[in-house]
């Protein structure tokens, strides 16, 4: 990902300020694919990234660049990550810069497995205009194949089981796991990190049903709150988890 090339284009264009809106709308799917990805002993993500719009006040202009950070990490309100590109004309960000930003500064996302890339609306949007030789040497240059650009999905086989928009299939498939380590470690299903963070809010921030309900019947705080105040109830609101709300209110 660090040695993969910058492909700019016109902000103002809107095909890509409709790519910027789908983006920030479904990062949530993004996150949820990433928290799952962290517990795999076997990691099925080839590439996991974020784009971010970097802006910095130049002679009375505003100067905006769009670039990639990866060593994702999201905590339902900010994400944070490296960057992995050298900025063109900006001076504030550097190349392996530790980066924290909100949902509404990023313009992209991707993860891409077995060959198969989801998100990447800026990325498809570019390609939307290119001729076949230059999508080509576009994906030659990021080493995947980004298909066809009118056809973006967010999730896994989402034609062929759409209910894993709902639910991601390995909330489900690890119910039991989940339901043994909490009989084995039942200090978790309480227990609250330097942040206030608890089980409960970790997965409703990935929107996971399944793992939400086992945590509940284990006797998790439905109103436990983060250091920022924050209930499992607020988060998944907020990210738009709406399977979520009548188990957590």
């Amino acid at each position: 990902m660090s040695d993969t090339k910058v492909f700019y284009a016109d902000g103002e264009n809107p095909k890509m300020i409709e790519a910027y809106k789908r983006a920030q709308e479904t990062f949530k799917y993004f996150w949820r694919e990433l928290s799952w990805e962290q517990r795999r002993i076997i990691p099925a993500l080839d590439v996991s990234c974020v784009k971010v719009a970097f802006m910095q006040e130049v002679d009375n202009e505003t100067i905006v660049e769009h670039m990639w950070i990866n060593d994702v990490n999201f905590d339902g309100e900010t994400i944070y990550g490296i960057l992995v590109n050298d900025p063109n004309e900006l001076t504030n960000v550097n190349n392996g810069d530790e980066i924290a930003i909100p949902i509404n500064q990023i313009s992209d996302w991707l993860f891409a497995s077995q060959e198969k890339t989801y998100g990447a609306f800026t990325i498809q949007a570019m390609r939307s205009e290119m001729s076949d030789e230059e999508r080509n040497a576009h994906d030659e240059a990021w080493g995947l194949e980004f298909g066809d650009f009118n056809d973006i999905q967010v999730v896994f086989e989402q034609k062929e089981k759409p209910e894993n928009l709902i639910e991601h299939p390995m909330s489900k498939n690890m119910k039991e796991s989940l339901i043994d380590f909490l009989k084995n470690n039942p200090e978790e299903i309480k227990a609250q990190d330097d942040l206030g963070y608890t089980f409960l809010h970790r997965e409703a921030i990935a929107g996971n049903q399944t793992s939400v309900e086992v945590i509940l019947e284990n006797g998790a705080e439905k109103n436990a709150k983060t250091n920022s105040g924050k209930t499992a109830f607020d988060f998944a609101r907020d990210l738009k988890w709406n399977h979520l709300l009548p188990l957590l209110q």
